[in-house]
C-alpha cells in the first residue's frame, strides 16, 4: 500500500471511492492499512479546499471559475459529505493548484514521456507543494492518479508550449522547431537539443 494517494477532485466521488476500496481491502485482510488521501482541487474551483482550510467548519458552495482542468470545474460537489468522511478517516489533506501550477506540472510530466491531462496536473502540482512543505517525505511512496489523457486537451498544450496563455510564464514550454525535411537537418536539431544549445 502506498503512503499517499493524490486524487484530482471536482464532484468528489473519486476520493470516497478510493477510500472505500482501500478500507474494504483492509477489512478483508488484503492490506494492513489505508493510505493517506490527498484531494487536489483547481484553485478556480476549490470549495473542498476552502472547507478543509476552515477546519471543516464552514462549507460554502461557489460558482466555479474557468480552469484548464474542466472536468473538476465544480463549485457545488455532490459527494462533499462522503469526501469529508474519507479525508477524516485517512488523516487526509486537501491542496489546490493555480492554473499556472497545474499547467507547469503537466508540462513537467510530459517531459518524462507522460502525456498528462490538466486534472493530473492539479494532482502533480499538489504533490510538488506537499513535498516542498515537507508533508510528503522523500521516501514516502506516493501514487498520483491520472484521470485522462493529454490528447483530450491538445489546444491548451499547444498554447502553453507556444507561450500563448495570458498572464502565464509557461516556464517549461517546449516550443516547436522548424526543420528542413531531411534526415541531416533533423539530426542536427536533435543534437543541439541534446547538448542544451536549444
Amino acid at each position: 500500500v502506498p503512503d499517499w494517494v493524490i486524487i484530482p477532485g471536482g464532484n468528489l466521488g473519486n476520493i470516497y471511492a478510493f477510500y472505500k476500496g482501500f478500507e474494504m481491502c483492509r477489512v478483508l485482510g488484503l492490506v494492513d492499512r489505508v493510505p493517506r488521501l490527498v484531494c487536489a482541487q483547481a484553485a478556480n474551483a476549490n470549495p473542498l479546499y476552502r472547507y478543509y482550510k476552515s477546519g471543516w467548519t464552514d462549507f460554502q458552495s461557489l460558482v466555479a471559475g474557468t480552469t484548464f482542468a474542466s472536468a473538476i470545474q465544480i463549485g457545488d460537489p455532490v459527494s462533499i459529505d462522503r469526501a469529508v468522511v474519507a479525508l477524516k478517516a485517512t488523516d487526509g489533506i486537501v491542496e489546490e493548484a493555480t492554473e499556472e501550477e497545474l499547467m507547469d506540472a503537466t508540462a513537467l510530466a510530459d517531459l518524462t514521456g507522460m502525456f498528462a491531462c490538466p486534472h493530473t496536473g492539479v494532482a502533480l502540482a499538489a504533490l510538488f507543494k506537499l513535498r516542498d512543505q515537507g508533508i510528503i517525505g522523500t521516501n514516502d511512496r506516493t501514487v498520483v492518479v491520472s484521470t485522462a489523457h493529454g490528447l483530450k486537451f491538445t489546444q491548451s498544450k499547444i498554447d502553453y508550449h507556444d507561450k500563448n496563455i495570458k498572464d502565464m510564464l509557461c516556464q517549461y514550454a517546449n516550443p516547436p522547431i522548424s526543420v528542413k525535411p531531411d534526415f541531416g537537418s533533423v539530426m542536427d536539431v536533435l543534437q543541439k537539443k541534446l547538448n542544451g544549445k536549444i
